[in-house]
Order: C-alpha cells, then structure tokens, then sequence
C-alpha cells in the first residue's frame, strides 16, 4: 500500500508540476489556449471525478472510519467530507441558500 501511494504522489505532483508549467509559457496567447484546454478537461471530469471520491467517502463511512481520519486520508478538510457524504459537489456559494418552493397542486380547470 505504500508503494501505490508514493506512486500516486509523484503521478500527482507531475501533474501539480505541469500545470504551474503551463502558467509560465511566455506567449499569452499559447498560454491561454493551454489554459482553455485544461479547464475544458476539468469540467468535463469534474463530475466523474467527485462520484468517485464520494463513492471512497461513502464506503468509508460505512466502515464507521471517522471524519476526521477521511479528510486526512483524501486531503481536504473535515467539511469538505461532511459535504462530500451530503452530496455537496461544488463551492457553498453554488447552492441553493433554501429548499426549492413545493410544487403547486393541479387545479381543475
């Protein structure tokens, strides 16, 4: 188990290291298409990529693991993991700040 996350880590920092690569192209405009293709990447596996770390909350829950022992493990804070098991994907500023309106019964008409 070490061994696969020392790998994970140098996969991980390899891509940390070509991104903070990418920011540093010198031609703006080279540079922001760079910029635009990751972020295309991103949002288009952004959603996988959260099913699946909520899938590694959700089972590690489930084996009573401790919040706190999770966020350690996935590295995010203890709130991140209480909102990744809440189905809480995004940033807080992205959700509904109520629950939606009930909808209206039909009327006859």
């Amino acid at each position: 188990m070490a061994d696969e996350a020392d790998e994970l880590a140098e996969e991980t920092k390899t891509v940390i290291e070509a991104l903070k690569a990418m920011t540093e192209i010198e031609d703006e405009v080279a540079r922001a298409a760079a910029i635009s293709e990751v972020l295309t990447y991103v949002d288009k596996h952004a959603p996988d990529w959260r099913d699946k770390r909520r899938e590694v909350v959700l089972n590690l829950r489930a084996q009573n693991t401790s919040y706190r022992t999770i966020a350690k493990m996935i590295k995010v804070s203890l709130g991140t993991v209480q909102s990744i098991e809440r189905g809480h994907a995004g940033a807080w500023g992205t959700k509904p700040r109520k629950k939606p309106a009930a909808p209206e019964p039909p009327t006859d008409e």
